[in-house]
């Protein structure tokens, strides 16, 4: 059956093409599967909350008729601004309004979060710009630059809000820096989400070409309900594609947890026990409440551009397991750095169990991919991410983390980066084991190798599935590397940053690209020495070997201009620094971009063989191969663009070489 809603429609009806509704909830109400729901174009000031589930072959789909004409919000107008004085209007808002969720009384706080706990959850936008929060009326009258800001000229633009108890009216303060409110677009955001099942378990939901855009999202830490401007909710095969995603206060898009009373913030309400533990407890309470392959997990979301969201993109625990996210365009996440904490990336998973990340465009974000704790059977692969980094006038905000395209942390593998081009100032922060590196052009440094990761126990998984095999802590290494191109473009000498939690400190971390930060690691023939199989072993003896560095394989990998090898590895190609100007630049024309470069001219004719599944093996814990998610074996004879690898196999993301190669 067809539901037809039409926001512009002179009144209510029963959702038949000649009388629609004026409301898409009020299709989502009714909704059954195999039902579509077409969206005529304008602005629906509402909250979707789907009841039923579509099944696998009778899927439930919401359709905006334009592409992005359907726009889903969060938020309000406000066209009733008083000048207060100077640039500063102020507006008053009942908060009977707001009903049980006012975010202009709720802080974006909680676990994990590292930032001082002085913003809302609501947010003033000027002209569909969000306005920076002001923690003072004096400071909002001053309307100064925001020092860590990435677009400090926007940042004059501040907003600031109080309770005023006697009348129980929620008071705005806004510095608009001469406009007049009322005669320009200003909104508040007053709801949470935009579209997400309240309750878990409405499962099969399509959502094709709306625009989903500003909401009074709340942090969502891995430990607790992780709520977004729109997301399935602990479900299982939800389509989310050819949306615009943005504006949200923390998380646009969420493949997250369920509320857990028992384990919702539970360290930073308690403080009795770590969060660390508190994230065990929540893997393993998570299979009580469900989180299997056959019932959560298994989205997919796919040309989507996401954009302008303060904490995440896309982010998740457990929920996004099995998932595909594709062809998105990602960028400006964590711009105005009001926000800080260990949950901030373009994309944040944890547990992203045979989840594929592939073909996306990554940009302008704090952090461009996190994949934290158990990204087992993970494949990153054919990405673009650049500029992923604080522009240098930029100061770092006390809490935020640092910036790199790829973090992967403290899982055991296989995780699999293949194909990509990684041009930002760090490429991956190491603080984890088991990773595969195959085919990428890498022109940043990889940090936290043997550091990060303390005495941390995470699980490990039955390949494939979600059930528990095993906790174990990092031991580090069990990575390979091959036929990778580094490419120092970046100086290389070490970089500097204040310690947050020691002001007498300063944090030093690598910028040299290349493998040379595991010279200590033992090659396999080294570590496996350590076992003397010809007698009983002696398990006292051995646990200095149970609990030392595992080996690194590292073989037709190319370095140029200043980046080092591993002191170990065997056929390679070394271009020292001052043999040539290397040059990789990426172009943006015509709105594509082009990866303009020299750095064929010096590989020439340096072949190397091709890799597969067999040849990089197990992932130490889980014993598990870098494989297929359907147990298949991979074999990297496609490149970047899925082009043909043949014979004559080079290094880097390419299979044919060139001066001028149009990426995206």
């Amino acid at each position: 059956m067809k539901y037809y809603v039409d926001v512009n429609a002179e009144r209510d009806g029963d959702g038949s093409k000649e009388r629609p509704f004026k409301r898409i909830n009020d299709a989502a109400k009714v909704a059954l599967p195999g039902d579509e729901i077409l969206v005529a174009p304008g602005i629906y000031r509402e909250y979707v909350d789907p009841v039923h589930s579509g099944t696998e072959d009778a899927r439930i789909t919401y359709t905006s008729i334009v592409p992005l004409g359907a726009v889903i919000t969060g938020a309000e107008q406000v066209k009733t601004w008083k000048h207060y004085e100077g640039n500063v209007w102020v507006c008053r808002i009942p908060n009977s309004f707001f009903g049980d969720y006012n975010p202009y009384t709720t802080f974006v706080f909680g676990d994990w979060y590292f930032a001082r706990p002085l913003k809302h959850t609501g947010c003033v936008f000027l002209n569909d710009k969000a306005m920076y929060e002001a923690s003072t009326l004096e400071e909002c009258l001053k309307g100064e630059v925001y020092e860590y800001s990435w677009v400090p000229e926007e940042s004059i633009y501040k907003w600031y809000t109080e309770q005023d108890p006697e009348t129980d009216e929620t008071i705005i303060y806004a510095n608009f820096q001469g406009l007049n409110p009322n005669e320009e677009n200003v909104e508040i955001t007053v709801r949470r989400r935009c579209f997400m099942p309240s309750k878990p378990g409405v499962s099969y939901i399509t959502v094709r070409g709306f625009k989903i855009d500003k909401a009074a999202t709340t942090w969502a830490p891995p430990a607790a309900f992780q709520d977004g401007m729109i997301g399935p909710h602990w479900s299982k095969g939800w389509i989310i594609e050819d949306c615009e995603i943005s504006n949200s206060r923390c998380a646009g898009i969420s493949l997250g947890k369920y509320y857990d009373p028992d384990n919702d913030h539970y360290f930073t309400k308690k403080h009795v026990k770590s969060p660390t533990q508190m994230e065990r407890d929540a893997v393993c309470r998570g299979q009580y409440h469900g989180w299997l392959k056959e019932k959560v997990g298994s989205h997919i979301i796919r040309r989507c551009n996401i954009h302008h969201c303060e904490q995440g993109g896309i982010i998740g625990r457990m929920g996004g397991a099995f998932s595909i996210i594709e062809d998105n365009h990602i960028h400006h996440i964590n711009n105005m750095q009001e926000l800080g904490g260990a949950e901030i990336a373009g994309i944040k998973l944890h547990a992203a169990i045979d989840v594929i990340i592939r073909r996306n465009h990554i940009h302008h974000c704090t952090m461009g991919i996190w994949c934290d704790w158990e990204a087992q059977g993970t494949r990153i692969t054919q990405n673009l991410l650049h500029d992923n980094q604080r522009p240098p006038h930029v100061k770092k905000l006390e809490g935020n983390m640092e910036c790199q395209d790829i973090f992967v942390e403290v899982s055991h593998g296989p995780t699999l980066i293949d194909n990509n081009i990684l041009l930002s100032e760090v490429s991956l922060r190491f603080a984890t084991q088991g990773v595969a590196l195959v085919h990428n052009l890498i022109c940043g440094a990889f940090t936290s190798v043997g550091r990060g990761t303390g005495w941390r126990y995470t699980p490990y998984h039955i390949p494939h599935r979600t059930e528990v095999m095993g906790f174990m802590t990092i031991l580090h290494g069990d990575n390979r590397f091959y036929n990778n191109i580094f490419v120092q473009k970046w100086p290389a000498e070490d970089h500097r940053d204040h310690n947050d939690h020691d002001s007498q400190q300063t944090i030093r971390e690598n910028r040299q690209v290349g493998t040379h930060v595991f010279d200590e690691y033992p090659t396999y023939d080294e570590w496996i020495a350590q076992f003397d199989f010809s007698k009983p072993p002696d398990m006292r003896a051995l646990e200095p070997v149970h609990f030392g560095h595992l080996p690194i394989w590292s073989e037709g990998n190319a370095y140029l201009n200043g980046a080092q090898p591993w002191k170990k590895e065997k056929n390679y190609l070394l271009v020292e620094k001052g043999d040539g100007e290397i040059k990789v630049e990426l172009v943006e024309r015509d709105g594509h971009y082009y990866l303009v470069t020299n750095i064929f001219d010096y590989i020439k004719d340096f072949n190397v063989r091709m890799i597969n599944t067999q040849v990089l093996g197990k992932a130490f814990e889980p014993e598990q191969y870098f494989e297929n998610p359907d147990g298949t074996p991979i074999r990297f004879d496609t490149d970047y663009f899925g082009n043909h690898r043949g014979l004559q196999v080079i290094p880097g993301p390419f299979a044919s070489p060139s001066n001028e190669i149009k990426v995206l």
